[in-house]
């Protein structure tokens, strides 16, 4: 929870981490870390990042079975439309890190050679409406921080 000598979260999370504040009892985000994709007037969106499912892309979906996805490991991305699969990437550059949401298949399988970037699918997403996570915010139910690369390894 924050303090009140704390610095108040980013107006806008896109590109920040959410922890989940020890008191959210929410199954959907309990004891999760949500990647924030985008976040403005309209709502915000994310992914779970620690919601493994144990199964790769061509285990889920036997079109990406030959293809170099198929061993991409797969994560209860969140509880919005979870028959979607929302595939993330991010890069360590010299000019430093850059994430990619919502990849196309055809460009994941170029990162998926390339070997410096790290690929993951997501099953579903979490988002909030207009205000909803702001709301949220002050409450308290989340935690903001700056992500890092070595966080997503």
């Amino acid at each position: 929870m924050r303090t009140p000598h704390s610095n108040p979260p980013p107006a806008n999370l896109a590109g920040s981490l959410l922890l989940a504040h020890p008191a959210l009892r929410d199954p959907n985000f309990r004891k999760t870390v949500v990647l924030m994709s985008v976040h403005n007037k309209e709502g915000a969106m994310g992914v779970v990042l620690n919601r493994p499912l144990g199964k790769s892309l061509g285990d889920l979906n036997g079109s990406f079975a030959y293809s170099p996805l198929n061993g991409l490991p797969v994560y209860a991305g969140g509880p919005v439309q979870t028959e979607q699969i929302v595939i993330v990437a991010w890069q360590t550059h010299s000019d430093g890190f850059r994430l990619h949401f919502g990849v196309e298949p055809d460009k994941a399988a170029e990162f998926a050679t390339d070997g410096t970037t790290i690929l993951r699918a997501y099953v579903g997403y979490a988002g909030w409406e207009a205000g909803q996570l702001e709301n949220e915010m002050k409450q308290h139910t989340w935690v903001v921080t700056s992500v890092s690369p070595e966080m997503l390894d």
